[in-house]
């Protein structure tokens, strides 16, 4: 079984939220859910923050699109349904081309976040921690 979740958390444009859920239904999920997460208010990003510009190009460093802690979120928002419909494994959807830029999509993030999950859930140490399968 699977079950997917987009978050809104008050991007600019549409079209992720759109895409994931005609992915969800094309691959027959239980349920989609659209989590409603208004980001913006954290600020910092031009994907939230009509006063940045989103560039036209990449540029150097870490990206003016880079939403602060956005799948940090995503990750923990994911381990609550995880934890609600006893999932196993949560399957991210981070973009494999933006860990060069986007601090939370590199590798060594998404290893480190499982630790804290199993005791911040209902079941704790009685139940083996979800695994996180990065893209």
């Amino acid at each position: 079984r699977c079950y997917t979740i987009a978050v809104d958390y008050g991007q600019r444009t549409r079209s992720e939220l759109q895409a994931a859920e005609r992915v969800s239904a094309t691959l027959g999920a239980q349920s989609h859910r659209v989590i409603e997460l208004g980001m913006g208010g954290i600020g910092g990003s031009a994907l939230t923050d009509h006063a940045i510009d989103v560039p036209e190009n990449g540029g150097e460093g870490i990206p003016v699109t880079y939403v602060p802690a956005r799948n940090t979120v995503f990750l923990s928002l994911s381990l609550g349904l995880a934890e609600v419909v006893a999932a196993g494994a949560i399957f991210i959807g981070f973009n494999a081309v933006d860990y060069s830029g986007y601090p939370d999509s590199r590798p060594d993030f998404i290893d480190a976040f499982p630790p804290p999950a199993g005791p911040a859930t209902k079941h704790g140490p009685r139940r083996p921690p979800v695994h996180i399968s990065p893209p």
